[in-house]
């Protein structure tokens, strides 16, 4: 079904961040522009993800080029649930940044680019072509360069160096295989491709570029042996910006494996074991990195990069269960991820530094928060009933269904890891006795801010505490929405024909 719709969550970012350029010495109105304007996203995200589910996939071909020619934008479950996401932790964000982001960081545009990089975020999702798709990657790869470097620190500079480094790497590969792509097929169109690559008789060289596909997305996605940058970086910008780079930026490139290896190459034995491998060293690798670092930040960063390896596992046994289990991790990923950076800010703001060896206490002197904090926490590891449990479910019932038994271990393995590090950071900052910090290392406490900036910043916290709360507790709700995403990925006719029908 044809719609301009679908590109509404797009121009909606767009015209804020043109708004809030023009606000760009008016700090108060650009905090009241981003927490509006990113309600009335959310609005928008809802709107049109309950319009696909009743009605079908969403087509709008730019300019009016039919498919293949022109550039599509598709809205189906999948991209218009990414896109949600995106509003409801971009919300949360913008919220939290009116409590934890400094004048003088907002004076050098930091709202403006924030939304550059929602607009960017949103592009990615609903890019039906895949030329288009690494455009919008390029625009992520700036905003969030920018970002990163807002305020010039040293430590800023440095890990802004190493992520624009891998990223634009990865742009390299990812354009060249593009251009491999498009020799072969002679489309940029990615149901046109789905077509197309299936009837290449030269599998291997199809393999091959795969496998530069598989690199630079495994760059942006941070899979071994291509993450290195990540918790090189991640820990290094303000807390609202980590948060935000924390629950959705590798994610696009999750986004991007997903959609690529169900559509246009589908995986033969040597990509699932490849995919499985990468999926399982992974985990490890961010386990075991997480559990020798003491910084807050560092310790989530490398969880991340452990839990991305669930999300790639469910690729790599390739059953509609365990791609249930992905999206569904993906889901609850996006919002703990983003709560979790949070919570760091907070402690940050509360106690004056990031390290275990320093923090203590808090348990003792803010319990209402410890508990709220505690959401969070638990989510991750997967406790049950809360969000975490169920798409591991998934995925180690996806894996033993087809005797991918090596992989389910290292799926346990990393449950047990993550349990451990939670059951670490709970001890080392919410049980153990409080430990006095020295005066070098003190910034402008929590109890020194303004009530709306401490509001703010607890609010979002609430607010993604309880969706995090509502998908393990209304997980059947969930599932049907990954279910039917599982199905569609591994049934693209609908999705070709949405596009192409109208040619065919």
């Amino acid at each position: 079904m044809s719609s301009p719709f679908v590109v509404l969550p797009i121009i909606f970012q767009l015209f804020l961040a043109v708004l809030l350029m023009f606000c760009w010495t008016q700090k108060n109105l650009q905090k009241l522009i981003s927490v509006v304007g990113s309600l009335v996203a959310v609005i928008i995200s809802v709107v049109l993800f309950a319009a696909v589910w009743k009605e079908g996939i969403y087509t709008t071909q730019a300019g009016n080029w039919v498919a293949p020619f022109g550039i599509t934008f598709v809205a189906d479950t999948f991209s218009t649930l990414m896109v949600l996401l995106t509003t409801l932790a971009g919300l949360a964000v913008s919220v939290f940044s009116v409590g934890s982001v400094r004048n003088a960081r907002i004076k050098f545009g930091y709202f403006p680019i924030y939304h550059f990089l929602l607009m960017g975020l949103n592009g990615a999702f609903l890019a039906g072509d895949i030329f288009n798709l690494y455009v919008w990657f390029e625009i992520i790869i700036i905003s969030s360069f920018v970002l990163i470097t807002i305020g010039g620190e040293k430590a800023q500079l440095e890990g802004a160096v190493k992520y624009v480094t891998m990223n634009l790497l990865a742009s390299v590969v990812f354009l060249t295989a593009i251009a491999i792509l498009y020799g072969l097929t002679g489309s940029l169109n990615m149901a046109d491709l789905s077509l197309k690559v299936a009837e290449i008789e030269n599998r291997g060289l199809v393999n091959v570029t795969a496998i530069l596909f598989l690199v630079g997305f495994g760059i942006k996605s941070a899979v071994f042996p291509l993450y290195f940058w990540l918790p090189a970086s991640y820990h290094t910008p303000p807390p609202a910006i980590s948060a935000i780079f924390g629950g959705l930026l590798t994610k696009v490139g999750v986004y991007a494996l997903i959609r690529v290896f169900t559509l246009i190459f589908i995986p033969d034995e040597f990509m699932i074991n490849l995919i499985s491998g990468m999926a399982a060293i992974t985990i490890l690798s961010g386990g075991i990195g997480a559990l020798i670092q003491n910084n807050l930040r560092k310790i989530f960063s490398y969880l991340i990069i452990c839990h991305i390896g669930f999300m790639i596992a469910g690729l790599g046994i390739y059953t509609e269960t365990a791609l249930i289990g992905s999206v569904f991790y993906l889901t609850h990923d996006i919002i703990v991820k983003t709560t979790l950076f949070m919570v760091a800010g907070l402690i940050f703001k509360i106690k004056g530094t990031y390290s275990l060896r320093l923090l203590g206490g808090f348990y003792k002197e803010y319990p209402k928060l410890s508990l709220l904090m505690s959401i969070s926490l638990f989510s991750l590891v997967g406790i049950p009933p809360l969000s975490g449990f169920w798409a591991k479910l998934f995925l180690i019932e996806g894996g033993l269904s087809v005797g991918n038994y090596w992989l389910v271990g290292f799926i346990l393995l990393g449950s047990f890891l993550t349990l451990f590090i939670i059951a670490k950071v709970w001890a080392g900052v919410f049980w153990k006795d409080s430990i006095h910090i020295p005066v070098k290392m003190q910034v402008k406490y929590f109890h020194e801010l303004k009530p709306l900036k401490r509001q703010a910043m607890v609010g979002s916290i609430i607010f993604l505490s309880v969706l995090s709360l509502s998908i393990g507790f209304g997980a059947e709700y969930v599932i049907q929405v990954a279910s039917k995403v599982a199905e569609s990925l591994m049934n693209p006719q609908d999705y070709i024909h949405a596009v192409l029908g109208q040619t065919n």
